[in-house]
């Protein structure tokens, strides 16, 4: 299943793809400055999707908010759009029926954790690429949805900023360092380690115990 959606009430603009037997969905937290088009998102929900996870990536800001540098580094205003877009999600009979997880990058990645700490939605497991979770700060004590924090091992300043969330996390929790990547992930095969990291945490936490959920 392919759908371009947009979500009321301010029509913020996402792509929900949907395998036919779905273990879960992922939604995605974008960095600033980024967007639903991220090529390395997109990329790593290419990898997701392969395996039978479906993705969400979608706008957390309109276009005019994403002009407005106070609402770019907002986290808490990011993470209400994402608790928004799953609840959004959950209204679909099929979805519902899906475990939830998020994956953020960057500052997404706080707001993918505050937005873990407070949703009504059970969300499954959470993933951070390059992430700043510090910025969560107190939802860090909150979240209890397993949360991986993936680094590169050249981003000397981010392994201590997510060393430092990872010791306020309350959950399982587990920090992987990809060797040689720097904090965009740029360097030839760093990303598909992440999407593999990634993928199996997912796989690991989002699958039902009865299996993969048909959507037909």
């Amino acid at each position: 299943m392919q759908q371009d959606i947009r979500i009321p009430p301010l029509g913020l603009e996402g792509r929900l793809e949907v395998p036919e037997a779905a273990e879960g969905v992922v939604l995605f937290a974008h960095g600033s400055g980024s967007s639903r088009f991220s090529p390395r998102n997109n990329f790593v929900g290419a990898g997701l999707r392969e395996f039978g996870l479906g993705t969400f990536l979608f706008d957390l800001l309109t276009a005019a908010e994403g002009e407005d540098r106070k609402k770019v580094f907002d986290i808490q205003l990011l993470s209400e759009r994402l608790v928004a877009a799953t609840n959004w999600l959950q209204q679909d009979k099929n979805i519902k029926r899906l475990k939830f997880g998020y994956f953020g990058a960057s500052t997404g990645a706080a707001a993918a954790l505050c937005a873990a700490a407070r949703s009504d939605v059970e969300i499954g497991a959470v993933v951070s690429r390059g992430g700043r979770p510090d910025l969560a700060g107190e939802s860090l004590g909150k979240v209890r949805a397993p949360t991986l924090l993936i680094v590169g091992g050249q981003d000397f300043p981010v392994i201590e900023m997510n060393q430092t969330a990872l010791a306020e996390l309350k959950c399982e929790k587990r920090l992987e360092i990809v060797p040689g990547a720097t904090h965009l992930f740029e360097e030839p095969g760093t990303l598909e380690q992440v999407v593999d990291l990634a993928r199996t945490w997912f796989i690991r936490h989002l699958r039902t115990s009865e299996g993969a959920v048909s959507l037909m």
